[in-house]
């Protein structure tokens, strides 16, 4: 659902809700404010996400995610009704959702966020139900097609190398890569947070990366792999990043509810464990490379 950052020490400072990524990135906020304790309330059987309304893959209005999807299956199998709260995955996300009461009422908004990296700390977090990868993609036929790996990138002609137009996330471990192989003054810029609620981080691969614009994109594994999947406008192949001894570009993750929400956390522990197999094949369905603790794509997800 958002970008992810690491930084080089290997370990993953405090997290904030982007939209751009994976979900999800690398900052601090909201330090010293705790969450509020209650629970989701089995009597009235409602599940109520906390969900962007604009950004797939991972969900949108019309319930075309695949975390819609899985918030569905997850209803199914609770027997309740599946309800959202819907807000841009942005600074503020967790307060104007999880964390917001409504009104004249001891109710939260939302009680589950479904998709987290497991390090998130504005919540309590579940399991990982997914460990996935950062991706770079190009445009078929537009002369890379000799690329399969990004040191086939770092191979090229320096002088071809230097002209290329690079689409990258401020703050991810991608600008971390090009930074380290000295290709810093080629990047586009994107911003993680527009402002915009019509835009969405996709469009780096639907619409920049389609129509020539840039070169290469590099973003969160789930986005390059769902836009390179479903284009109509141009062939794209999408290639994973496997893990380096100083950056990291895989993630495990999870799903969120309140700190303190125990027994609500529990149940949908689970239902994780129990649904692990029909969730892959969502997740399959939607092109998400998954990985292995070593960030070698598995069997399942070998669909390039």
């Amino acid at each position: 659902m958002t970008h992810l950052k690491q930084n080089h020490s290997n370990r993953l400072p405090r997290v904030r809700v982007l939209r751009a990524g994976v979900v999800f990135a690398a900052v601090a906020i909201a330090a010293g404010v705790s969450a509020p304790m209650a629970s989701a309330d089995d009597k009235d059987k409602v599940l109520r996400v906390c969900q962007d309304p604009n950004n797939l893959p991972f969900s949108n209005r019309d319930l075309m995610g695949f975390e819609n999807k899985i918030a569905q299956l997850l209803g199914q199998e609770l027997g309740w009704t599946v309800e959202y709260t819907w807000y841009p995955q942005r600074m503020g996300f967790v307060r104007n959702t999880l964390r917001a009461k409504i009104p004249d009422s001891n109710k939260y908004k939302c009680d589950l966020i479904v998709g987290v990296p497991k390090e998130f700390e504005l919540g309590a977090t579940t399991r990982p139900y997914y460990r996935s990868t950062y991706e770079m993609a190009y445009v078929k036929g537009k002369g890379f097609d000799s690329i399969k790996t990004p040191a086939d990138l770092l191979a090229l002609d320096p002088e071809r190398r230097k002209a290329l137009r690079l689409g990258v996330f401020i703050g991810s471990p991608a600008t971390d890569w090009l930074l380290q192989n000295g290709m810093i003054d080629q990047i586009v810029s994107y911003q993680s947070q527009t402002g915009d609620e019509n835009q969405y981080p996709g469009q780096i691969i639907e619409k920049d990366l389609a129509q020539g614009k840039i070169d290469f994109a590099f973003a969160w594994g789930p986005i390059v792999a769902y836009y390179a999947k479903n284009s109509t406008s141009a062939p794209i192949v999408a290639i994973p990043f496997k893990p380096q001894p100083d950056i990291k570009f895989d993630f495990s993750i999870a799903m969120a509810v309140r700190h303190g929400d125990k027994a609500f956390k529990e149940k949908i522990d689970q239902l994780i464990e129990k649904n692990q197999e029909k969730i892959n094949v969502i997740l399959s369905n939607y092109g998400v490379p998954m990985v292995d603790e070593h960030g070698d794509l598995l069997v399942s997800t070998l669909r390039r």
